[in-house]
C-alpha cells in the first residue's frame, strides 16, 4: 500500500445607501476537472472495495478496479510521463508504477488505493488554488467600474479604468470610491478598513488622502485622482497576494523534497533486480517476482505514511478546537515558526469600538449615568459604529433611553436632536494623544461632559502574546495600519515592545520580509484585506475567521474559526508535537524498509512475508501518528 496525501459622528437621518458587497465568485468543487475525475475513482473504488473484502466474483468488482485506477491515475501518469520528457522522474510517476506492479503480482485492491488517495490529493490542491484566485478576483470588485467625472461643470460617468491623473471626480454618499487621489472639496467619513484596517470610518477633509475601494460614508466628495487606476492600493494587494502566493507555492512536506533522489533510485534498483539475475541465467518468472517485491517493499508507502498520519491527525484535533488548518504543508510550516507578528484591529482587538469612560463635568449636574442616556437619545436614530457603541454601553447599564425628535447630522460635525425639549448636540472632539475617540456631549450649547471609547481589545490579547513569547523565545512584532498611539494603547496592555504602525499593505509585506531575510521563520496573524498580502508572504499565515475578509481567509494557511487568539499559540505546539512524531515514525520506516530490502537483495525474500513486513510497519507508524488524536495532544505540556 503506497500513500500520499499530498464622519459625522452619526449619518443623516435618512441612513446613505451602502454599496452592496459584490457577489463572492466561487469555484464549485465539480468544475474542476480534477475533482471529478476523483470522485469516479472514489466511488468506483468504494463500491469495489466491500464485494472484493467479500469474496464476491472478481467478475463483479474487477471492472470496478479498472475504472478507479483509469480515472484516478491517467493524470499523475501524464504529468510523470512529461517530466520524464523533461528528464527528470517525479514520485507521481513511481507511485502509478508502483500500482500497476502491485496489481500485476495480486494487489489489487493496494494499488487503488494508491490511485484514489493520490487523485483525491490533486483534486484538494486544485481547488485550494482556485478558491484563493477567487479571491483574488473578488477583491477587484472591492473597486466600483465606474466612476463620476466632473469636467466643464457637467457630470459624466466613465469606466474606472478610463480616469487619468488629475481628473476630477464626484463621489456621493454610499458610493465606493474609483481610485486613489486628494480630497478637494467636501468632508465626510471614509470607511478604509480594507487598506489601513481602522476600526472606525476616518473623517476626510479637504488636503486628505483617500484610495480606491474604501467606501464614503456621508458627505460627497470631490476628488483628485492622484494614481493610475491600475496603480491603486487595492490593485497592488491583488498584485502582492499573487506574487507572495507563488513565491510561497514551491513548499513541499519532507518526503517531497526527496522524491526525485528516492525515486530515481528506486526505479535504478528495480531495474537492476529484475536485470541482473536475469543476465545470469535467472528465469524470467522468478527475476520479475524478486523484482516486484522490492518494488513494493522499497516503496515509499511507510515514508509517506510516516509525514501524513501525524499531521493530519493534528489537523483533526485543531479542527475540533475551532482552527481550520487548511492542509499537511500548512500545519508543518506552522511548527517551524519561529517568530510572531500580529495585526491590531479585529486580531488583538475586536474591531468594534466600545465606551471606556463616561467623564460629565463637575458643574454639568449629571452624574454618569445621566450622561451616557442623554448622548444614548441622541444617537438612538444613528448607524454610525460611534453611535451604536453608545446606545449599546446605556442598554449595558440598563438606562433608558429618551426618545428624539428633530434628528439631524452633518458632515464632520456630529448630530443634534431634541430631548425633552432640549437641543443636545454629540460631536467627535480631537483626542489629545489620539490613543482613544473623544466624543462631546453638549445640552442647549453648554458643555455637559465627554465620552472616551477605544476598540475592545480581546480578553486573550495577553495570554495569547505571552504563550507565543515562550513558544518562539521573542515577544512578537505588532503591524498596523491604526495610528500610533492607538497602536502603542494595544502594545501596552498585551507586553509587545516592537510596533509598526501606520503601515499599508505594502508595508507589512516589507516588515514580514525583513524578518524572513534576516533568517527567520515568521507567523503572521491577521483578519482584513489588508493583511492578505502579509499572510501570503509569511511563512505560516493564520486568519481571525468570524470577522475575516473573504481574501485574508483564503490566503491564510489557517483559520480561527471561534475567534479565540490563544488557539493560535496551541496550534503551533501541536504542530511541533506532530514534527517530532513525523521524526519517530521515519526512523521506524527507514529501519522497516532496509531490513526488508536487504532481505529481498541479500537472500531470498518470500512475497507474503515482504507484504506483510511493509504493511506492518505502514500500520505502525500510522497508528503512532493517530496519537495526536487525544485531547491530551492540545493541551500544553
Amino acid at each position: 500500500m503506497v500513500c500520499r496525501v499530498s464622519t459625522t459622528v452619526a449619518p443623516a437621518p435618512q441612513a446613505a445607501p451602502t454599496a452592496p458587497a459584490p457577489p463572492r465568485r466561487r469555484t464549485r468543487v465539480l468544475a474542476l476537472p480534477e475533482a471529478r475525475w476523483a470522485l469516479v475513482s472514489l466511488v468506483a473504488f468504494l463500491v469495489a472495495l466491500p464485494l472484493d473484502l467479500g469474496s464476491a466474483p472478481a467478475w463483479t468488482y474487477g471492472p470496478l478496479y479498472v475504472v478507479a485506477y483509469a480515472a484516478g491515475g491517467w493524470e499523475p501518469a501524464l504529468e510523470g510521463l512529461r517530466a520524464l520528457r523533461e528528464k527528470t522522474l517525479d514520485v507521481d510517476l513511481l507511485m502509478i508504477v508502483a500500482a500497476l506492479g502491485a496489481a500485476a503480482i495480486g494487489q489489487v485492491l493496494d494499488g487503488a488505493l494508491l490511485i484514489v488517495i493520490f487523485a483525491t490529493s490533486g483534486a484538494l490542491e486544485a481547488l485550494a488554488t482556485a478558491r484563493t484566485a477567487d479571491s483574488v478576483r473578488g477583491l477587484l470588485d472591492l473597486a466600483p467600474t465606474t466612476a463620476t467625472r466632473l469636467r466643464d461643470g457637467g457630470e459624466e460617468t466613465v469606466p474606472t479604468a478610463d480616469l487619468a491623473v488629475g481628473d476630477l471626480v464626484l463621489v456621493r454618499p454610499g458610493e465606493r470610491i474609483g481610485a486613489d487621489g486628494t480630497v478637494t472639496e467636501g468632508t465626510g467619513e471614509v470607511d478604509q478598513a480594507t487598506i489601513t484596517g481602522e476600526s472606525l470610518p476616518v473623517l476626510k477633509r479637504p488636503g486628505d488622502d483617500v484610495f480606491a475601494g474604501t467606501l464614503n460614508g456621508t458627505g460627497a466628495l470631490r476628488v483628485r485622482v492622484g494614481r493610475d487606476p491600475a496603480d491603486s492600493v487595492i490593485a497592488r494587494i491583488v498584485t502582492l497576494v499573487e506574487e507572495a502566493s507563488r513565491t510561497k507555492a514551491p513548499t513541499q512536506l519532507f518526503i517531497e523534497k526527496i522524491e526525485q533522489r528516492y525515486s530515481v533510485g528506486v526505479v535504478v534498483a528495480t531495474l537492476a533486480v529484475f536485470g541482473i539475475p536475469l543476465a545470469f541465467g535467472a528465469g524470467l518468472t522468478d527475476a520479475l517476482l524478486r523484482a516486484m517485491t522490492f518494488m513494493i517493499v522499497a516503496s515509499p508507502c511507510a515514508v509517506v505514511l510516516a509525514t501524513m498520519p501525524p499531521l493530519l491527525s493534528a489537523i483533526a484535533n485543531a479542527g475540533r478546537h475551532g482552527v481550520l488548518v487548511k492542509s499537511a504543508v500548512a500545519m508543518e510550516r506552522l511548527g517551524e515558526i519561529d517568530t510572531a507578528a500580529l495585526d491590531k484591529t479585529g486580531t488583538l482587538t475586536e474591531g468594534t469600538p466600545e465606551v471606556t469612560a463616561v467623564r460629565p463635568l463637575a458643574d454639568s449636574g449629571l452624574d454618569e449615568d445621566a450622561l451616557l442616556a442623554l448622548a444614548a437619545a441622541a444617537e438612538h436614530p444613528s448607524e454610525h459604529p460611534l453611535a451604536r457603541a453608545i446606545v449599546a454601553a446605556a442598554r449595558a447599564r440598563g438606562l433608558r433611553i429618551a426618545p428624539a425628535d428633530d434628528f439631524t447630522a452633518a458632515p464632520g460635525r456630529g448630530v443634534t436632536a431634541v430631548v425633552d425639549g432640549h437641543t443636545v448636540h454629540v460631536g467627535r472632539a480631537e483626542a489629545p494623544d489620539g490613543a482613544e475617540t473623544t466624543v462631546r456631549v453638549t445640552r442647549d450649547g453648554t458643555l455637559l461632559g465627554t465620552l472616551a471609547l477605544t476598540d475592545r481589545l480581546r480578553a486573550d490579547a495577553a495570554p495569547a502574546t505571552a504563550a507565543l513569547t515562550a513558544l518562539t523565545g521573542t515577544a512578537p512584532t505588532l503591524l498596523t495600519g491604526d495610528h500610533a498611539a492607538a497602536a502603542a494603547r494595544v502594545a501596552d496592555a498585551t507586553g509587545i515592545t516592537d510596533v509598526h504602525a501606520g503601515l499599508l499593505p505594502e508595508d507589512k509585506v516589507e516588515a514580514v520580509r525583513e524578518r524572513e531575510r534576516a533568517g527567520r521563520k515568521v507567523l503572521f496573524v491577521g483578519d482584513g484585506v489588508n493583511d492578505a498580502p502579509a499572510l501570503a508572504a509569511a511563512h505560516a499565515g493564520v486568519a481571525m475567521g468570524r470577522a475575516g475578509s473573504d481574501l485574508a481567509l483564503e490566503t491564510a494557511d489557517a483559520v480561527v474559526v471561534r475567534d479565540e487568539l490563544t488557539t493560535v499559540p496551541a496550534v503551533v505546539r501541536l504542530s511541533r508535537r506532530a514534527r517530532r512524531l513525523v521524526v519517530q515514525n521515519l526512523v521506524v520506516a527507514g529501519v522497516f524498509i532496509t531490513v526488508l530490502v536487504l532481505w529481498d537483495l541479500v537472500g531470498h525474500l518470500p512475497l507474503p512475508i515482504g507484504v506483510a513486513g511493509h504493511e506492518g510497519s505502514t500500520v505502525l507508524v500510522g497508528l503512532n501518528g493517530l496519537r495526536l488524536l487525544r485531547e491530551s495532544a492540545w493541551r500544553p505540556e
